[in-house]
């Protein structure tokens, strides 16, 4: 294969990230204008996590999909923080905030991820703290009462939140018992995040007066879409990028997806993008590309290792980081570690899945 071709197909890969993660964010809008939030989460992800178990058993046979009480529980738990926490609260969230202010709250989860390891003990450095400094100020710019139009705070605050929930997500995921295969790992996350956004759904009372007839062809495409694209066509795209290309070049999309998904909200519902998000939105993408080129640090010398840099992304839509442990860039939160054809086993039989969203969950941090 020539280096031409490589690079166009690298290329393509890049592109089909960077326009269908940046695009589920808009996708989520136009789903809850006649869906309810948490059922409509709770059936992609259902829907998701069966189709992956589904492939996963027809690729590798039954088998692939036991694992220990122990790594069921964590895959439930973190499925519940990246999914229910994370992107369900983005879908809640997306009834009162535009698409594009949404993507741009959610880009500053690698800051909270660093602020959690540094918490644990880490010290990410000097440039890492900077892009912190710089994604809460974007956010701040962001969140402030009239700065960002005619929004509720209330939804902007539901997507903090959902923020800090992926992150606590992503941060757990590499430091208890995860299933070993990351696929089986991303099935039960999302099944368990599903089932989890499904009885909130029926706790709200989501259910009463809803009319499956009354929903509109719109939001029914935009479900499908998300399950499709979101999780099965990025998904696969993003998993091979992992696998191919420079981490320096496949983490870009943390800071393309955002501007991505502000120009598809202005452009398909006509969002309006008043100087504050711009400059905030500006704000946020400058402190995460200064975290995520921190993150691209060389390995330590041999006999030298240091605690793992926690994944900046790990979802439930995600995949699992190259063998040499270097740090994977962050998922979307709105795209989960969603479905996907089955590769060949990682070559690190521990990697663990990227959450990302989201968030790939699934889940900028998450839209999975």
């Amino acid at each position: 294969m020539t280096t031409a071709r490589i690079s166009g197909t690298v290329w393509a890969a890049l592109a089909i990230v960077y326009l269908v993660w940046g695009s589920t964010y808009l996708g989520i809008r136009i789903a809850v204008e006649t869906m309810p939030p948490f059922l409509s989460a709770g059936a992609r992800f259902v829907v998701a996590g069966l189709l992956l178990a589904a492939l996963l058993a027809w690729r590798h046979g039954p088998g692939v999909l036991k694992v220990t009480r122990a790594q069921l529980a964590s895959a439930a738990v973190v499925g519940v923080l990246l999914l229910l926490g994370g992107n369900g609260l983005v879908v809640l969230a997306e009834t009162s905030v535009p698409s594009g202010l949404a993507a741009l709250l959610v880009a500053v989860v690698p800051a909270w991820v660093v602020v959690l390891r540094t918490a644990f003990g880490e010290r990410p450095g000097p440039a890492a703290y900077a892009g912190v400094v710089l994604g809460l100020a974007g956010l701040a710019l962001l969140s402030l009462p009239g700065l960002s139009g005619d929004v509720r705070i209330g939804g902007v605050l539901t997507v903090v939140v959902a923020t800090l929930m992926w992150s606590a997500g992503s941060f757990s995921s590499s430091r208890i018992p995860m299933p070993r295969n990351p696929f089986t790992a991303s099935a039960y996350e999302m099944l368990a995040g599903g089932i989890g956004c499904a009885l909130v759904g029926l706790v709200r009372g989501e259910q009463r007066g809803l009319d499956l007839a009354e929903v509109s062809a719109r939001s029914w495409g935009a479900l499908a879409y998300l399950i499709v694209f979101g999780s099965l066509v990025a998904f696969t795209a993003y998993a091979w990028l992992l696998q191919t290309a420079p981490i320096s070049l496949v983490a870009t999309y943390a800071y393309v997806n955002p501007v991505v998904a502000v120009l598809l909200g202005w452009l398909v519902l006509d969002e309006a993008v008043t100087w504050p998000i711009a400059l905030g939105g500006v704000v946020v993408v400058a402190g995460v590309w200064l975290i995520v080129r921190a993150e691209r640090r060389p390995a330590p010398p041999a006999g030298k290792l240091t605690a793992p840099a926690d994944r900046l992304t790990a979802p439930a839509d995600h995949l699992a980081a190259a063998s040499d442990r270097r740090p994977a860039p962050v998922a979307p939160v709105g795209e989960p570690a969603g479905p996907a054809p089955v590769p060949a086993e990682p070559a690190d039989p521990e990697a663990r899945p990227l959450h990302g969203g989201q968030t790939p969950s699934g889940s900028s941090g998450p839209t999975v």
